[in-house]
């Protein structure tokens, strides 16, 4: 079937070298989705989920017996107090600019423990000027860098926090720039330092790509709130848009009627017909995340074959579904993009090209073909195209759909020239 799409047999030689040297390592991820699989249908029989619950709500949605359970699900399966998860909410940056606004207030500052944040929310903060940001309404802003080896520096964290101090920031995931992705514990053992010695200070995290990759959430190690996108892990790629915040019954109650408005807060907001896809996406997505994490894997060990630096190796413990791989040219990015579009099932056809996107300061360069429009839990990359040249690459709902998009991606650049595949010395063996 690869010589169909074009794959080389020196190339599909190398991925069963590839298949065979994870395949112990890709079990022990699949223990992990099995068990978050079992807490997501555990959380879904408790809180009597029903065909009912699937009924299309419009207009002000009042009484959305379907929109009021799966909010239920989501606080059990992060063991929260409540959430608030809507086809309302456009994407990751928006939930987090949701969360950020409802649970700050003019005077406050937001203070990042984890550097600084992935490019999006900059405008949100107002660290590149923006209308109606954060600091438009007096709200500031600073951050603690991370350690020299990439983790959270508690010490420099705790003694950064000051009575204005009304919101702790830890993203999870890398965003566009080279350090670890956190994990759950790490995290937590820094919320736990910090409710300590300061208990009132609000500690969110922003979790987009990290869902169900571990057996914990940050969640269940104290966060306040936690944060994401339904086009990425947690819908599973069946959720047609959306997002979620998950916390303390007071935090999400400010984010409802931040979303909305004062005095309505969750009671409104129809689902437009969406809820079937959202509960059915939720429902599989230990196992798409797991598909997605093993293609990222797949993606390191392949392009480590040829050379190149990624981030994390394939060798390393994972903690979001993220693969850096510096291919260092435009030239590189250009056609690795191009080999992943053409691995989709929707638009293949289509050759990307940079462009500008809202929210980013240089040009992006994207392979977007979903059935999902932006959706980085199915088949994607992109990169900023900017030194020293790295494409992060993520999705597959299936592994065997991430794998054509890596193997398209190594042909691509070895049409283009770009790899040379007689300098390898590759044997299935």
């Amino acid at each position: 079937m690869y010589e169909i799409f074009g794959i080389c047999p020196q190339l599909e030689n190398l991925s069963r070298k590839c298949d065979k040297e994870l395949k112990e390592r890709f079990e022990k991820i699949d223990e992990i989705a099995q068990i978050n699989q079992l807490k997501v249908i555990a959380a879904m029989q408790k809180n009597h989920v029903s065909e009912a619950c699937f009924a299309v709500s419009t207009g002000y949605g009042y009484g959305d017996l379907g929109r009021d359970t799966l909010e239920a699900v989501y606080a059990d399966v992060f063991q929260t107090e409540d959430a608030l998860v809507r086809p309302q909410i456009t994407c990751g940056t928006h939930a987090l600019g949701i969360a950020l606004a409802a649970n700050l207030r003019p005077g406050d500052e937001m203070l990042s423990a984890t550097g600084q944040p992935y490019d999006t929310l900059e405008e949100v903060i107002g660290i590149r000027p923006s209308e109606g940001s954060l600091a438009d309404y007096g709200i500031t802003y600073r951050q603690v860098e991370l350690t020299n080896d990439g983790h959270i520096d508690i010490k420099a964290l705790l003694e950064a926090i000051e009575p204005k101090t009304k919101l702790i920031e830890f993203q999870r995931s890398r965003g566009y720039r080279t350090r670890p992705t956190l994990g759950v514990q790490e995290i937590g053992q820094a919320i736990r330092a910090v409710h300590e010695k300061y208990p009132k200070v609000i500690c969110m995290v922003d979790n987009c790509y990290g869902e169900f990759i571990e057996l914990e959430e940050p969640s269940q190690y104290g966060a306040d709130m936690v944060v994401g996108s339904l086009i990425k892990n947690p819908g599973g790629g069946l959720a047609p848009a959306g997002g979620y915040i998950a916390g303390t019954k007071e935090c999400v109650e400010r984010c409802a009627h931040r979303l909305t408005t004062p005095g309505i807060g969750k009671e409104a907001g129809a689902n437009f017909g969406v809820m079937q896809n959202l509960y059915f996406g939720f429902f599989v997505a230990p196992m798409v995340a797991a598909s997605a994490e093993k293609s990222a894997i797949y993606a390191a060990r392949i392009f480590e074959e040829f050379g190149y630096e990624t981030f994390p190796h394939s060798s390393e413990i994972r903690h979001d579904i993220i693969q850096e791989i510096t291919l260092g040219s435009r030239e590189a990015m250009i056609s690795f993009s191009k080999g992943v579009q053409a691995g989709a099932a929707v638009d293949a056809y289509v050759t990307p090209e940079p462009s500008e996107q809202p929210g980013y300061n240089c040009d992006i360069i994207m392979a977007d073909g979903c059935f999902i429009q932006g959706s980085s839990i199915e088949l994607s990359c992109d990169g900023p195209l900017r030194e020293p040249f790295n494409i992060y690459f993520q999705g597959g709902i299936t592994f065997t759909h991430g794998k054509l998009g890596v193997l398209k991606a190594a042909q691509s650049m070895i049409d283009d020239g770009l790899i040379k595949l007689n300098e390898i010395n590759i044997s299935n063996k």
